[in-house]
């Protein structure tokens, strides 16, 4: 019996790809500069996210925050753009802040204030805690808990992410189901006994990188929407 849950929470609950797009354009903008290349910021971050974390994962660096990490790899993203001497260091700070005023999927709070009722449902991401309480708050996430890679010292999808996060809840890992809409999130937490649960976020992708399509038959559940999702969940909780 299924009796908490994790979220993955970047691209999963929230915008990503959307809401960073539109803040880059917007600072771009500002500046009298092409606002199109916000989509080329956004890609260009996206594709710099695994191998920062990587270098932690490797042990080639001790854990950082998220945000931390992320504050580097924009520095390179804007050097690749020949747009580095157009973001000064406040410039660089607002827009790594963009990452806690992300918007919600229009599915996703009321969502988990269903789920929420029939069981606790935690936050299990590779940003901060302190990152996911801000995100939290601008977008309304009704949390239970924030669970994730702070709490392991470590990313995703490293085992002690998932392990930690369900022993915060309480619960052995077979009790926990991981939602998500990256495959690779829900195989790492399948390795660690979790069950797992997945949605399509297809525009969670933009324009540079092509939307999985995974056999939805090798995870527990799945759906078309993240609210059949849930209703799945709470029909096998009781």
């Amino acid at each position: 019996m299924v009796k908490a849950a994790l979220f993955d929470v970047y691209g999963t609950c929230v915008d990503w790809h959307g809401g960073m797009r539109r803040a880059a354009s917007a600072m771009l903008a500002e500046k009298r500069l092409d606002p199109s290349l916000g989509t080329d910021i956004a890609e260009g971050w996206r594709h710099r996210y695994q191998p920062a974390m990587e270098r932690v994962r490797s042990g080639a660096e001790p854990y950082r925050p998220l945000d931390s990490l992320q504050l580097e790899t924009l520095a390179d993203v804007l050097d690749a753009l020949d747009l580095s001497h157009h973001f000064g260091a406040a410039d660089r700070a607002r827009l790594n802040a963009a990452w806690d005023a992300l918007p919600a999927w229009p599915d996703t709070t009321a969502t988990l204030q269903s789920l929420k009722a029939a069981m606790p449902v935690a936050a299990c991401s590779n940003g901060s805690v302190a990152m996911m309480e801000r995100l939290a708050a601008h977008a309304g996430l009704p949390w239970t808990m924030l669970c994730g890679a702070e709490l392991a010292r470590n990313f995703k999808p490293e085992p002690e992410v998932y392990l930690k996060s369900c022993a915060a809840l309480g619960q052995i890992p077979a009790e926990v189901i991981m939602i998500a809409c990256h495959p690779d999130d829900l195989d790492a937490a399948a390795a660690c006994g979790l069950r797992t649960g997945y949605v399509p976020r297809p525009d969670e992708w933009g324009t540079a990188s092509v939307a999985p399509d995974p056999d939805p038959q090798r995870f527990d559940l799945h759906a078309a929407t993240l609210g059949e999702l849930v209703g799945q969940i709470v029909s096998r909780a009781h």
